[in-house]
């Protein structure tokens, strides 16, 4: 008979941590390993007065949080467990968790040996026991690149070679995050469907992951109409205008090119630059992204 060795753990394989340049909001990306056990949190969690906002992306819950410290007043079966402390202080953030019974083995030992923690503090759990923990993670900021045009008529396909790039260039530094496919105004000149792909990623070093994106991009291009923009903060949200004009209609390069800034660089400036912005504000918005214009 097989041996379970941990039978009341469950590890998070990996857990990292976003916040915006005050250090008021972070965004903490947890992937779970245990979907029953991620939906239980998600539902628990979001009652914290710091969340204030969670959804699931795959098997990442992502809780939207504001720093502070609060008293939860937990209750079997109500309110079993949450979030009730948030910190960003220098290269560091760190989430305090606390739970009961159940909720508090996931609030500790579970979270505390993942991936990704610096270093952690957690109580003894188990039982019908109330416990806790501290973790500490790296603070990392949001870099979304978006590509457009690598393809020909004869071969290629950018959703494939942005998600391979992806895969290859993460690493400690860089975890990639998602992969969005964005549908654009299907112009005269395009391969054939038109869609632009943005690749999330937490990164510690946006400048360095930049690079290693587009050394691989340029390698591995079969366009020379290849756009490349990279976005680093903690929302695109001024981006999110354009991005919905190019699903409307055929857009100038020059109107895209227009909006770069000191959170906007542009990386490979071919005609596919259009797509390559225009798909960054759509990170994570799947059915959004999808969307074609005049089949809503």
């Amino acid at each position: 008979m097989s041996e379970i060795s941990e039978p009341y753990i469950i590890h998070y394989p990996w857990i990292c941590a976003l916040s915006d340049d005050a250090g008021e909001q972070v965004e903490l990306i947890e992937c779970f390993d245990c979907i029953g056990g991620a939906m239980w949190v998600k539902k628990h969690y979001a009652r914290s007065p710091l969340v204030t906002r969670v959804r699931t992306t795959g098997s990442m819950n992502r809780f939207m949080l504001r720093t502070g410290e609060t008293d939860l007043a937990l209750e079997g079966s109500k309110f079993p467990a949450g979030i009730s402390k948030v910190s960003v202080e220098g290269d560091e953030i760190t989430v305090s968790y606390i739970g009961m019974g159940g909720g508090g083995v996931g609030a500790t030992i579970c979270r505390a040996s993942a991936e990704g923690v610096i270093r952690s503090e957690y109580d003894e759990s188990g039982g019908g026991k109330m416990a806790g923990s501290t973790i500490v993670l790296p603070r990392r900021s949001r870099v979304l690149i978006g590509v457009d045009d690598t393809d020909t008529p004869e071969q290629g396909a950018t959703w494939t070679l942005v998600h391979n790039i992806a895969k290859t260039v993460a690493d400690e530094q860089h975890r990639y995050l998602t992969h969005t496919i964005v549908q654009l105004f299907p112009v005269p000149f395009r391969t054939k469907n038109c869609v632009g792909v943005v690749a999330e990623f937490a990164s510690s070093n946006p400048d360095d992951l930049a690079r290693r994106f587009y050394e691989l991009l340029k390698k591995y291009t079969l366009s020379k109409e290849t756009g490349m923009a990279v976005f680093t903060g903690f929302s695109p949200d001024r981006l999110i205008e354009f991005g919905w004009q190019t699903k409307s209609g055929q857009v100038s390069p020059d109107d895209a090119r227009s909006l770069a800034g000191d959170d906007l660089k542009i990386w490979i400036n071919g005609r596919g630059i259009t797509g390559a912005i225009a798909a960054i504000p759509f990170y994570t918005m799947f059915d959004e992204g999808l969307t074609l214009c005049g089949q809503i």
